[in-house]
């Protein structure tokens, strides 16, 4: 999680803007002697419809309110590259799913049109929210990045009485094993924490919206003070799995997860689809000089909570949120709005932060 609904999940084709509008560029896959600068990469996962005039998904926002107009053609990921000559600010769309993610990045780091060396990169999208930590809406950094799929699994109909999940890692011999947990194979990435605590610092005074519909679907979250609360920022990890997962059962296994996979250091707060994708092809384009994988920023605001309400089966409300999320529009203006605040800061002070990430 967190997938996307099956219904929005649409291709974007973007109108081809007039030849005049886009400026030249060296051809795609082959020596290029002045690639275009970028300063920031900001990095979503899926459009609902068109990229402008209808309603919002991740990439809409920025496009039209960065004038990410100059398109780029990028034939080998998910969806054309926008970009500002002005600013220098990149946005790309990767497609949905760890996979997409990774083939879109890796495209995106090796791609000689681009110079990405001191490129910021800000991921932006929607996610599930853990209602024992925040309320949709709200909007979390991530520290830590943890892997859900790379697991062993039983059914749920089969686990044994003694065993908390029907997951658990692949070099454990149960749930129950105390065996220290693996940290080289894709688990876990540890994003730049003086990077994260900065960008926290700087936006969470951030004003995010609020409206009566995400109160009253909050106000159900009774036993969970910090789902009642309205949205916020916050410092929170991230679970990243391929499968749209849903319910408390599943919850207690992300959050007992993190722990395990970052020592007790993480905390679960967000559940995507992506992440681990994303940052596996920025660790490998790092070593190479293509990208720093030092000025790597994870954002991600809740549009649907993790888990039900009190008196709810999780099977109900997962079906109830498959048709329209409850905070969609709400997520998506918070990562716009703390989001472009770290923008703003990076591009405005260049001078400062071109050569060396704020700390």
């Amino acid at each position: 999680m967190l997938s996307l609904l099956t219904g929005l999940l649409v291709a974007t084709t973007a109108p081809a803007l007039p030849a005049e509008a886009v400026a030249p560029l060296c051809a795609i896959a082959a020596p290029c002697a002045r690639p275009l600068p970028v300063r920031m990469v900001v990095v979503t996962m899926f459009e609902i419809g068109k990229d402008e005039g209808d309603t919002a998904g991740e990439f809409q926002l920025w496009k039209t309110r960065r004038n990410l107009h100059q398109r780029i053609p990028f034939p080998h990921g998910y969806h054309d590259l926008y970009y500002n000559p002005d600013t220098q600010i990149l946005g790309v769309v990767t497609g949905v799913g760890s996979v997409r993610a990774a083939a879109a990045v890796t495209a995106l780091g090796l791609d000689t049109r681009l110079d990405l060396s001191h490129a910021y990169w800000l991921v932006a999208g929607i996610a599930g929210i853990d209602p024992e930590d925040a309320s949709i809406g709200s909007a979390a950094w991530a520290r830590y990045v943890v892997d859900g799929d790379l697991a062993h699994e039983i059914d749920a109909r089969e686990i044994p009485a003694d065993w908390k999940s029907g997951y658990f890692p692949l070099d454990r011999k149960g749930p129950n094993d105390p065996t220290p947990p693996r940290t080289d194979g894709g688990e876990v990435f540890a994003l730049n924490p003086a990077l994260t605590q900065w960008a926290y610092r700087l936006t969470r005074d951030t004003a995010l919206p609020d409206d009566p519909s995400i109160a009253r679907e909050r106000a159900r979250y009774t036993d969970h003070p910090n789902a009642r609360k309205p949205p916020f920022v916050l410092i929170g990890d991230q679970f990243s799995a391929m499968t749209f997962w849903h319910g408390a059962l599943l919850n207690r296994w992300a959050n007992d997860h993190t722990r395990y996979f970052t020592k007790g250091k993480g905390e679960f707060v967000t559940s995507a689809m992506e992440e681990t994708g994303t940052l596996q092809a920025i660790d490998y384009l790092s070593k190479i000089g293509r990208v720093d994988k030092d000025r790597v920023l994870v954002l991600r605001a809740g549009s649907n909570y993790t888990m039900p309400p009190p008196g709810v089966t999780a099977a109900d409300y997962l079906l109830r949120e498959n048709e329209g999320y409850a905070g969609l529009n709400a997520s998506v203006e918070s990562l716009y709005r703390v989001g472009n605040r770290v923008v703003e800061e990076l591009l405005t002070h260049w001078d400062r932060y071109g050569q060396t990430p704020p700390q």
